[in-house]
Parts: C-alpha cells; sequence; structure tokens
C-alpha cells in the first residue's frame, strides 16, 4: 500500500469516528447539573435530577468587575439565555434510579421527563433503613432506543431516635453566580466542606440571585439558568451527590430583595412563578417547614419566612408575622414533644442578629417584627435551642443580651460576596465577629459518655477561624 492510500485511509476512518462520536453524543442526555439528594429521614429521601442535552455548561466567559460581588462586565440582558455563561439546556428523556446498600436494592421504573418541569425529576423514595449507606445510581437515556448516561453517589440515612451517634453537619448561605472564587470549579466552601464528609448540608437561602446581573432576571427562563448556572459548578455538583441537603428559600431565590406575597413582580416573574419554579428545582417536599430527628442527641427545625409573612411594611403588632400562625402552632407543638439532647433550630434570617439598623426590615432581628421576635427569642431561649442563621454576609456567634438566646452567622460563600457590616464594629451581643466569607460546622458528639455539641466557622479555604463548644 502505497503512503498516500494509507494516509487517504487513515483520514477516512478518523473522520467516520469523528461521525460515530458525534452521532453518540447527539443522541446521548447528560446530567450536566449533577443531583440532589433532599430531605433524608431514617426511611426515606427525594431525589431531584435534571437531564441536559450537552455534557458541559457554557464556559464563563464574561470578565468581572473588581468590587463587591463581582458582577459581569458589559454583560446583554437581552442575549439568548442558551449562550449566557454557565447555560445549560434541558433534554427529553427517562431517568431511572436505583438505591443499593449491602443488603438490598431500591429501583424505580423508567420516568419521562419533558419541558413543562424543565426537564427536571423529582421523586421520595421510601422504605430505607436507618443509619444505612445507600449508592445512588442514576441511568439516563432519550429512548429505549439511545445510549444510557449513568452517574453514581452515595448519602447516609439518618439514625434511629435513641440511637446514640455522631453527627457532623455542614450549613451555608448567599451564593451569586459570579462571586465565585474557583474559576474552574465554582466555589471552594465546597471542596471544604466535602473533605469534612458532613452527614447532610443545610443551605439557608439565596441559593441564587435573581435580582442581581447577569442576567437580571425578567422571565422565567432567565430564572431556571439561575439554577442551571449554579449547579452546573463541578464543586457543588460533586458535593451534592454525595451529601443529603435540606434546603430552605429566602429573598434573592424567590424573586427580590424583601420578597413577601404581593410584591411587585420581577420582569415577568411573579411572587407565584418564584414559589412553583423554587420547588421544581429543589429537592424538597410539599412543606418548606419541617423538623428532622437525628439520632439521641440532635433534632433540627427548618422553618419558611417568606410564603406565610405580613407585609415588611405593616406597622409592628401582635399581628404581624413572618413564620404564620400554623407554622408557629407546628413548631411549639413539634420543640415541645422534642426529647433531643440537643436542639437547633436554622433560620434563613436572623432572629438576635445584631442587623444593620438602617435599611433592613424583614427580619426577627429588625424593629418591623420587634412583637414576633421577642416572643420568639424568649421561647427559644426557654427550651434551650441553638440558632444558626443566613441571609448576613458576614460571620458571627452572637449571644442576646435580654434572653441569653444563642446565634450563629453562616457568612456568605466566598469573601467577594462578604459586607454589609464594619469590622470593627464590635457590638455587646458579639462572642465573635469576621466580615469574610466562609461556613459553619455543627457537630454533636459524646465525650466520657458526655453529650457536646460544638460550632465552627471556617474560612473559604476550610480553615477553622473559631469553635464554641457547650455541654447538655
Amino acid at each position: 500500500m502505497t503512503l498516500s492510500k494509507y494516509h487517504f485511509l487513515l483520514v477516512a476512518f478518523l473522520c467516520f469516528l469523528n461521525t460515530v462520536n458525534g452521532q453518540k453524543k447527539q443522541d446521548s442526555v447528560y446530567f450536566t447539573t449533577g443531583f440532589k439528594i433532599g430531605e433524608v429521614s431514617k426511611n426515606s429521601a427525594i431525589i431531584w435530577t435534571r437531564l441536559c442535552k450537552s455534557e458541559k455548561p457554557v464556559p464563563v466567559w464574561h470578565e468581572r468587575q473588581d468590587k463587591t460581588f463581582r458582577p459581569p462586565v458589559k454583560f446583554k440582558n437581552n442575549m439568548p439565555v442558551n449562550e449566557m455563561d454557565g447555560a445549560v439546556e434541558g433534554s427529553f428523556g427517562q431517568v431511572r434510579v436505583e438505591l443499593i446498600s449491602k443488603t438490598h436494592t431500591i429501583s424505580l421504573d423508567w420516568e419521562y421527563v419533558s419541558a413543562l418541569k424543565d426537564y427536571t425529576f423529582k421523586k421520595i423514595i421510601t422504605n430505607l433503613n436507618p443509619n444505612t449507606k445507600y449508592t445512588v445510581k442514576l441511568t439516563g437515556r432519550k429512548s429505549e432506543q439511545h445510549p444510557e448516561t449513568v452517574v453514581m453517589g452515595h448519602f447516609f440515612t439518618a439514625p434511629e431516635e435513641q440511637a446514640i451517634e455522631p453527627i457532623v453537619f455542614t450549613s451555608s448561605t448567599c451564593q451569586f453566580f459570579w462571586s465565585h472564587d474557583d474559576p474552574k470549579r465554582g466555589f471552594k466552601i465546597y471542596d471544604g466542606m466535602k473533605k469534612l464528609q458532613p452527614k447532610f448540608h443545610v443551605q439557608t437561602g439565596d441559593y441564587v440571585y435573581y435580582d442581581k446581573p447577569g442576567p437580571f432576571v425578567k422571565t422565567i427562563e432567565m430564572a431556571r439558568h439561575k439554577w442551571h448556572a449554579m449547579n452546573s459548578w463541578p464543586s457543588l455538583k460533586e458535593f451534592y451527590m454525595e451529601t443529603p441537603l435540606y434546603i430552605e428559600k429566602d429573598d434573592h431565590d424567590l424573586l427580590r430583595d424583601d420578597a413577601y406575597p404581593g410584591r411587585t413582580p420581577l420582569g415577568e416573574v411573579t411572587f407565584e412563578d418564584g414559589l412553583a419554579l423554587w420547588y421544581e428545582q429543589t429537592p424538597i417536599g410539599a412543606k418548606p417547614y419541617r423538623t428532622q430527628r437525628w439520632g439521641k442527641d440532635l433534632q433540627v427545625w427548618f422553618v419558611e419566612v417568606r410564603e406565610f409573612r405580613s407585609d415588611n411594611r405593616m406597622e409592628d403588632s401582635a399581628e404581624k408575622t413572618i413564620w404564620g400562625k400554623a407554622q408557629i402552632q407546628w413548631f411549639k407543638e413539634t420543640i415541645e414533644a422534642s426529647d433531643a439532647t440537643f436542639k437547633v433550630l436554622i433560620s434563613p434570617t436572623p432572629i438576635v442578629g445584631p442587623d444593620r439598623p438602617k435599611g433592613k426590615n424583614d427580619n426577627h432581628s429588625n424593629k418591623a417584627f420587634q412583637t414576633e421576635g421577642e416572643w420568639l427569642r424568649a421561647y427559644l431561649a426557654k427550651h434551650k435551642v441553638f440558632v444558626v442563621n443566613g441571609d448576613r454576609h458576614w460571620q458571627y456567634a452572637s449571644v442576646d443580651l435580654i434572653t441569653g438566646l444563642r446565634e450563629f452567622s453562616q457568612g456568605a460563600v466566598s469573601d467577594y460576596h462578604a459586607g454589609g457590616w464594619q469590622q470593627d464594629n464590635v457590638l455587646p451581643e458579639h462572642k465573635f465577629l469576621r466580615v469574610k466569607g466562609g461556613f459553619l460546622t455543627t457537630k454533636v458528639y459524646r465525650k466520657a459518655d458526655v453529650p457536646l455539641i460544638e460550632f465552627l466557622h471556617y474560612d473559604v479555604d476550610g480553615t477553622i477561624v473559631h469553635k464554641e463548644t457547650f455541654k447538655e
């Protein structure tokens, strides 16, 4: 065979391979935005995912401004959404879920996803065993005749209520796509938290920001894009595929700053649209407030601060509320019925603070909700509840000067997002203050059979910057 003929055949073969591979990619679906394991209990979990058209998101190509939040430079809000940084188009297809433990396997039938719900899949799986490790296997395909794509993860179910087990969990808040501090992986805190191997994670709201640029949300398509772009960061994707999530909403991932029912729409997105999108894009069940027991020594409460609140502009009174009557009644009943050694309330917004005296009127530490705030702080202190809060862009540990209630603020997910308080403004309530980003870790364990709970603030690089430990 002559060299020229050999070269021709080689080129033809390579072209054939490229054609085959291209066709295979065109026929495939992907889990580009990962999957999430939500609402884990001792015998159930919710699996959430989304089928995607492309294996990778649109690259991040805009430069960023050198100021707080690092918003993009010259971002055209009217550009096609599928061309925006981090965009991931969805795909029609089928999803199958398998949960595998050492003793049994649970397999669900294939289920279609479509554009109606943004190609998302959400399913509660029951009949799980307590305190058991499950491998998660998700398979996606366009149809029975098309190639399959598989992704894997894992999680542990919660232990029985009276089981003595050490528990570690993490929590974070306030993440704006353009405040990322790792240009390839997204946010450094997720890799730091993953190293701790927490039993679960709590995201306390503002998972995305509809009302910040890149784009400013004007349509439902733009709102969904914010979730796609955030979920496609590798650090988030990998973390949530092996760490169960309890998620809460706040204002920016619902609609806009200080959102409440009846708030003015954001472009063409109404408050009701924001609610529907949040339930569509998260691994949560029907109720936004709930509680979960993790063994004998820990019970955690997750509350809702946007759906049932009064208009922020109302004059404060006994009728003005953030939680609403039904949630308050539920909270009192479940707190008073609990025999857990340690009780932790995780709130999307502050209860103790201190918060900024000017410009804030939407949380329990503000005068706008002083009546309910004073009752809540006294009630929580009486029942020896610790508070972990989101929403604030700085880290702190504080003690209410009247009731002694303790609160721990996680801080935003990156230093680029930090601000809103002056470092030298240390008030009597502050036991710790750091105007930087990071996350919070909570540990519950026993030492010489004495139950202990620790709250540890970490910086964005995964270094402990503050720790407080309490006995029963």
